[in-house]
């Protein structure tokens, strides 16, 4: 947490919002209870969570189906203690006290072992963020 005793504001940003950006606030809300407080965002945002990080993020127990995409503007126009950018887009206006770039693969057609993969990278990524995030305490 933060020194004023709240929790970290995290941003976690892809291209459209619909798989890498959606399962690392998923997975951030699943590990950093009461550390963070997760959003996700796309530059340009799908209509809809891809059916296929909705069965992903299934068979680990998590409903993303309840989930949707959201543009940089749907979320808090806050300064993010962390903003970690996902895809080669650049989004200006975004303030940051920390950024990262995480070089994960567009999962979008890739089959379901592949897209799994994917997943538990993103998974790993967040662990470490949150670890990261609890040693700054």
């Amino acid at each position: 947490m933060t020194d004023s005793g709240r929790p970290k504001c995290v941003l976690f940003v892809c291209h459209e919002n619909c798989n890498r950006s959606q399962m690392a606030e998923a997975f951030a809300r699943m590990h950093g209870a009461g550390l963070v407080e997760p959003y996700s965002a796309g530059c340009h945002p799908a209509h809809s969570v891809s059916a296929q990080a909705i069965a992903a993020m299934r068979d680990l127990g998590y409903d993303l189906g309840r989930h949707f995409p959201k543009g940089l503007s749907q979320v808090p126009d806050v300064e993010y203690d962390v903003v970690v950018m996902m895809s080669q887009d650049r989004c200006p206006g975004l303030k940051a006290k920390h950024r990262e770039e995480w070089n994960i693969p567009v999962p979008k057609w890739m089959p379901p072992e592949q897209f799994r993969a994917v997943r538990d990278q993103i998974a790993e990524k967040v662990r470490e963020l949150l670890a990261g995030l609890r040693n700054t305490d």
